[in-house]
């Protein structure tokens, strides 16, 4: 792990600079090789409570992460900031699993690159009959898919019922 800790318009002691690197060491575990640089200063207005901010900005091998705290202690700003960054980290993390396993799961074959531009594979022809939006979606039911394509009665406009990952369904009319 590379960090700098910096000092504006503050005295970066080093108990503080190694109470930084301690609790910024733990984003080492879930981040391979990060560069941090921290940033520590006070607020000049009197009028402010938490007056001592701690910044961070974080450069990995994907996104940069920034994150921004403030309390009344130094350590404490640290704190808030390190649980932040912890955050932001995991949600990274996850969404990249997320992503590897979905592509893994939709590759034709695993020992062919896929092509650049994505292809239509086929192709499927359907009478759209007019019906109203409730009988979409029983006939969404009938037929075991996602989403279903119809002439709505009302408006004799295109429109797709399709189900929604947290339950109920979802209408999308032109517009």
């Amino acid at each position: 792990m590379q960090l700098r800790v910096n000092g504006r318009g503050v005295e970066v002691s080093e108990a503080i600079r190694s109470y930084a690197e301690k609790r910024l060491g733990k984003l080492e575990r879930q981040l391979p090789d990060p560069r941090i640089e921290l940033e520590l200063y006070s607020e000049g207005n009197p009028s402010i409570k938490e007056h001592h901010v701690a910044e961070a900005t974080v450069w990995t091998k994907g996104p940069v992460l920034r994150a921004r705290e403030s309390s009344q202690d130094v350590r404490a700003s640290i704190d808030q900031l390190v649980d932040k960054l912890e955050r932001q980290v995991t949600r990274y993390r996850d969404k990249r699993k997320r992503r590897r396993g979905r592509g893994a799961a939709q590759a034709p074959d695993q020992g062919r690159a896929m092509s650049e531009e994505p292809q239509i594979v086929r192709t499927k022809q359907f009478v759209l009959r007019p019906m109203n939006a409730e009988e979409a979606v029983l006939q969404l039911e009938l037929v075991g898919h996602d989403f279903f394509v119809f002439r709505n009665a009302d408006s004799d406009e295109i429109n797709v019922v399709y189900r929604r990952e947290r339950g109920g369904y979802g209408l999308i009319e032109p517009a």
